[in-house]
């Protein structure tokens, strides 16, 4: 399992203010505005709609009721086939500290399941075929195939029930 892959920049004085400089005020707006209505779209819309704002959504992936993705940069975001994104669940590609404004890609691959209300943060990639239980944090990769869960995400024994 390895770390999460970031662009850092330092600021002083907290980089949240600087966010302009990084996405765009009229592209946040629209951003936020069509991922806000997305939100409950019918799935078939849903894909089409986050397809034209950049996502890149394979066939036969369902992202349920209530996915957020990140307003800033949703085109950094890359969901494969025949996976599955739980209610409620968030996928960021930004995030600050007290002096860092931070950015990375994240990569869902093909046949994975991600469990309601997890939260994947940016610079992840989560492995083909892998299992995120519901409610984690997925801070660092996901191997392909593997179960993972938890806040911080950790490998689920083979032995724990699905």
């Amino acid at each position: 399992m390895t770390g999460r892959n970031l662009e850092k920049q330092k600021y002083k004085g907290n980089p949240l203010f600087k966010w302009p400089q990084h996405a765009g005020v009229l592209r946040t707006a629209w951003n936020t505005l069509i991922l806000a209505v997305s939100r409950y779209m019918p799935l078939r819309i849903k894909n089409r709609v986050l397809r034209a704002l950049g996502i890149e959504i394979g066939p036969n992936t369902a992202i349920g009721l209530g996915v957020q993705f990140d307003i800033f940069h949703p085109g950094k975001i890359s969901i494969g086939e025949n996976s599955t994104i739980g209610y409620g669940t968030t996928i960021l590609t930004h995030e600050t500290t007290q002096d860092e404004f931070r950015e990375g890609e994240v990569e869902i691959g093909d046949n994975v399941l991600i469990g309601a209300n997890t939260t994947a943060l940016p610079g992840v990639k989560i492995g083909d075929g892998a299992t995120v239980s519901a409610h984690s944090l997925v801070n660092r990769d996901v191997p392909e195939g593997e179960k993972y869960g938890g806040v911080p995400v950790q490998k689920l024994d083979s032995g724990d029930s699905d």
